[in-house]
């Protein structure tokens, strides 16, 4: 098994009840004067960060819910939520 997530419902499962729901970045953009370019850069232009991120995660072979964790993409390892920087 290589990655186990924690659902907030079900508890610690294998990963492959889960499907990846891609990266948590944040609210979505206000519609008002948002242009087509704005828009496709929310959704298609992702960080892909070399280390924590924090992502969407979907319960599909269990309780059916949508939750974000942190993942080390390094390791492919669930990890706590990093420190706010001081």
């Amino acid at each position: 098994m290589a990655l186990t997530l924690t659902c907030p419902v079900c508890g610690q499962r294998n990963g492959y009840e889960f499907r990846y729901g891609g990266e948590d970045k944040g609210p979505r953009p206000a519609e008002a004067g948002l242009t087509p370019a704005a828009w496709c850069d929310y959704v298609h232009m992702n960080k892909c960060t070399a280390g924590v991120q924090k992502e969407w995660w979907f319960h599909r072979d269990g309780c059916g819910s949508w939750f974000t964790t942190w993942r080390d993409t390094t390791k492919n390892l669930e990890v706590a939520k990093p420190e706010a920087s001081k």
